[in-house]
């Protein structure tokens, strides 16, 4: 593949589209997904029942405050189950979403490539690598070179022998600190971005300072700054002077996790969780500031407590709850549009 025969077009599991065939789109999403990178065994006796055992309605409650204990919660691994939860998006009137699985969390082309044929929406599939916590073990050897080579093979030719191509560079997992295996990742990341024209979607540091020194090294080694996505703004950047800091640069805003308004803190962010009202509050603040086109959004669906069999909000709430809310508090429809069709749409498309 030419990087002249995709310009213009977005590449999905089944092969190019034009972008005005993408519809209302999610652009960070989980299908299937292993998180059991982030496992970590309690101390307490008492804690260790939730390790293996499935989840039940009974302990939801309790599993959302020790998410990390239950290897249940951390995967997704049921695929007529999620096609049932797509599909909550789709009948909602949704079109396609980025499946952010990036390398070392249980990335699927085959599985992703079924669930479109099955659904009819187009899947954006990811290429690079996420946090440190799931870097195979011999990354500290892996030169920067092999690792830019693997992205651009993802995308131009297709992950392992399934021909199957990414279409975004991402979720590239940054952490906090950043080690040099992370810089290592982000310079690669930049480099395939410049050699394919692919777009680029970042899980941050979450500390603003580090965020901003991540989109430096991505930039500093090619990338395009208005082909970067920043997501996880909900965790990482909720300072008005900081969101007015990130938006100067010229990337993409992404508010990725709505329909999350657990109250309990998360471990991987010093920052407070945000709640739905407060989120649109900062659209809303991104809008009137002038950069409403720059603003993209998405459900981050990763564990089981996201899904609507287990309570959750699932991946159609933007579309069956969020819009309402968003034209009973003064949105327009090309506001709307801008932010679930138009910037997608645009950010998404190969240059």
């Amino acid at each position: 593949m030419s990087r002249s025969s995709i310009a213009g077009k977005v590449q999905t599991v089944l092969g190019p589209v034009s972008p005005d065939d993408l519809g209302v789109t999610l652009t960070h999403e989980h299908v299937l997904i292993d998180l059991r990178c982030y496992f970590a065994a309690p101390e307490e006796a008492s804690e260790r029942a939730y390790i293996d055992r499935p989840i039940t309605m009974d302990m939801l409650g309790r599993v959302r405050k020790v998410w990390a204990y239950s290897n249940d919660n951390l995967t997704l691994l049921d695929e007529r189950a999620a096609t049932d939860e797509v599909m909550e998006f789709k009948l909602a009137g949704g079109g396609s979403l980025v499946d952010a699985t990036s390398m070392g969390i249980g990335r699927d082309p085959l599985m992703l490539a079924r669930m479109s044929r099955r659904t009819g929406l187009n899947f954006i599939m990811g290429a690079s690598h996420y946090t440190p916590v799931s870097h195979p073990a011999d990354m500290d050897s892996r030169s920067e070179d092999a690792i830019m080579e693997n992205i651009v093979r993802d995308i131009t030719v297709g992950v392992g022998d399934t021909g199957i191509k990414s279409g975004i560079i991402g979720e590239i997992g940054c952490w906090f600190p950043m080690n040099e295996n992370v810089k290592k990742v982000l310079r690669a990341s930049g480099r395939a971005q410049k050699a394919t024209g692919a777009p680029i979607l970042v899980h941050p540091p979450f500390d603003f300072k580090e965020l901003m020194r991540a989109l430096d090294i991505l930039v500093k080694a090619g990338a395009d700054v208005k082909r970067v996505i920043m997501g996880h703004l909900d965790l990482t950047a909720q300072d008005k002077t900081d969101i007015l800091t990130l938006a100067k640069t010229g990337c993409y805003l992404e508010w990725d996790t709505f329909g999350n308004e657990d109250t309990t803190k998360s471990p991987l962010s010093p920052l407070e969780r945000i709640n739905d009202a407060q989120r649109m509050e900062k659209l809303e603040w991104v809008v009137e500031n002038g950069y409403g086109d720059r603003l993209v959004v998405a459900h981050d669906v990763c564990i089981k407590p996201h899904l609507v069999r287990y309570g959750g909000k699932g991946y159609g709430h933007i579309l069956t709850s969020i819009v309402p809310r968003m034209w009973k508090r003064g949105w327009t429809q090309a506001q709307i549009d801008a932010v679930l069709v138009e910037n997608p749409k645009r950010v998404l498309a190969f240059v």
